[in-house]
């Protein structure tokens, strides 16, 4: 489950390429400690991955894996 859970929303529904257009809230899976952090907007597609756009800052930044991208999630209210 946890490399399907890693995938979930990078793949395109014939599990080819990336399914997120440009303007979709993002979080990226840190290369540190593989945390899925906040924060980035898909500047654009590529073959390979996506260039992200930092909201706190505007960078754009270099290429990164489909594979670390995912939809941004919604907080949940578990306890209710």
């Amino acid at each position: 489950m946890g490399a399907d859970r890693r995938m979930e929303g990078s793949a395109g529904a014939d599990g080819q390429g990336p399914s997120l257009p440009s303007g979709t809230r993002v979080e990226v899976q840190s290369g540190f400690d593989e945390t899925w952090q906040r924060g980035f907007v898909v500047e654009e597609v590529t073959p390979v991955g996506y260039r992200l756009c930092r909201e706190s800052d505007g960078q754009v930044l270099p290429e990164i894996p489909h594979q670390r991208v995912r939809r941004q999630r919604t907080r949940s209210t578990w306890w209710v």
